[in-house]
């Protein structure tokens, strides 16, 4: 299965006097919470965004979600069930496009220089790396 723009899972919401948790039943280990149920939803369609990404990245299978008639019978006094859906194209951009932290070494005597004049090593690095790529473009790459 290809992605999807958007992917409609359901969640349960397990109140508990100190909040929310949140499960996917159909994606393990995509769990979160908050303290109110505003909170709780926009946690869960953030974990969701984020579970999803990471499946995708990882070519796994994303399975298809369980129907409300098979998860509501197995609910507890103090659950329920909500609806999440997330439109994922704005999500994957902006993941390509987050800054990372990278560790490199140069020598003291340029360090200084460089300070000295006040060089923005993250814009230098970066113009450095696209032109021995040969790319004008993030998306050159990740558009292949």
């Amino acid at each position: 299965m290809g992605q999807k723009d958007v992917y409609r899972f359901w969640a349960i919401f397990d109140y508990a006097d100190d909040g929310i948790s949140v499960e996917f039943p159909d994606l393990p280990g995509c769990l979160t919470c908050g303290d109110t149920a505003d909170e709780a939803y926009e946690m869960a369609k953030d974990a969701l965004k984020l579970h999803l990404w990471g499946m995708e990245k990882d070519n796994d299978e994303i399975p298809e979600p369980s129907t409300l008639h098979d998860i509501i019978n197995t609910l507890e006094k103090n659950q329920t069930l909500v609806d999440i859906q997330v439109y994922m194209p704005p999500f994957r951009d902006a993941m390509e496009t987050r800054a990372i932290k990278k560790t490199l070494t140069i020598p003291k005597w340029l360090n200084d220089l460089a300070e000295k004049e006040k060089i923005n090593f993250s814009h230098v690095l970066q113009s450095a790396l696209k032109q021995s790529l040969g790319l004008s473009d993030h998306r050159a790459v990740t558009k292949k």
